[in-house]
């Protein structure tokens, strides 16, 4: 499909285990955690019946893929990597089972974890720690899997942002040598350089994802807002979704109910959804294909309603001032 004038280009198609997602089907991941503890409450499932049934939930609501994470991403109780398996291995297992036509990812930064998790039915290995484990990605290659490349600035994990800062690098000077521009603005300054490193991290990291075997349409880029970044970095990397559809991997976009959405609009975790959905259709308006969400019915309808105006799909149906 030819992308009308005026409208950004498309992001990269989408394979998943012989699937393919193009243009006019953008791909809704929906948070399921098999954990007691995580940020927003609905999304905590300390059982596996109860991960079961918000799973089934999520496919009759539209979602593509599960997420299935086993570990809060902040701070919080250890979880050693025993337990990560306990939780969500057993889980995968019995998805694959009960929802053979859907999708799988496990949130893990562990190896050994992803490796038991792809041989329990997983299809992808969303690695929200920007590679802290370097085998992951081989094991991911080596299972026949999916692997979402992220970016953290180097955080370790579960680990929170603190006066994080992306310098914009001055033009050089006569020495040849680049540096910091002094006379810049700190915020431009700050939200510029995210971008670059952004975009040169996660370039380097889907080049080795593809080096090792794994379809480029299998890699998918992360820039990971609130992960190593402050809210006018993760602001500006919504606003900069263009750059990022520019690597030439399907772009996932990890908005759903986070701190920045809530810093803009000064609001608690349980009301940030209009503004989770804002976020998302700009983001899908410049191409991003993936989005990572606890909201799965109404991110459904935001996307659809956005591959309609991009012109991506057609309306579901069109009779007014025809019949």
């Amino acid at each position: 499909m030819t992308t009308p004038a005026g409208v950004p280009a498309a992001g990269a198609p989408v394979r998943l285990r012989g699937r393919t997602f193009g243009a006019d089907h953008p791909v809704v991941m929906a948070i399921v955690n098999r954990t007691p503890d995580s940020f927003y409450a609905p999304a905590r499932h300390s059982s596996s019946d109860a991960a079961v049934e918000a799973i089934a939930q999520a496919a009759g609501e539209g979602a593509d893929i599960v997420d299935i994470g086993g570990i809060r991403a902040g701070r919080g109780p250890r979880v050693d990597a025993a337990e990560e398996v306990r939780r969500v291995v057993p889980l995968i297992a019995l998805v694959r089972d009960r929802h053979p036509d859907l999708l799988i990812s496990v949130d893990t930064w562990r190896a050994d974890v992803a490796r038991q998790a792809a041989r329990a039915g997983a299809d992808l290995i969303n690695d929200t720690w920007a590679g802290h484990d370097p085998h992951l990605v081989e094991v991911a290659a080596e299972e026949g899997v999916g692997v979402v490349c992220s970016h953290t600035g180097g955080a370790l994990p579960r680990t929170d942002p603190f006066r994080v800062a992306y310098p914009r690098a001055a033009p050089a000077g006569p020495d040849g040598d680049p540096g910091a521009d002094p006379g810049a603005d700190p915020r431009t300054d700050l939200r510029d350089g995210v971008v670059d490193d952004v975009l040169a991290t996660l370039a380097i990291a889907a080049a080795r994802a593809v080096s090792l075997g794994i379809d480029p349409g299998s890699v998918f880029v992360d820039p990971t807002h609130d992960f190593g970044k402050n809210t006018w970095h993760s602001l500006h990397l919504v606003r900069r979704t263009a750059a990022l559809v520019g690597l030439g991997h399907p772009v996932l976009m990890a908005l759903s109910r986070k701190d920045f959405v809530g810093e803009s609009l000064d609001l608690p975790v349980d009301e940030r959804l209009e503004g989770t959905l804002a976020a998302t259709a700009v983001a899908a308006w410049l191409g991003a294909r993936v989005f990572r969400t606890h909201d799965v019915r109404a991110t459904r309808r935001t996307l659809d309603m956005v591959a309609a105006i991009r012109g991506d799909a057609p309306p579901a149906r069109a009779v007014r001032g025809l019949a």
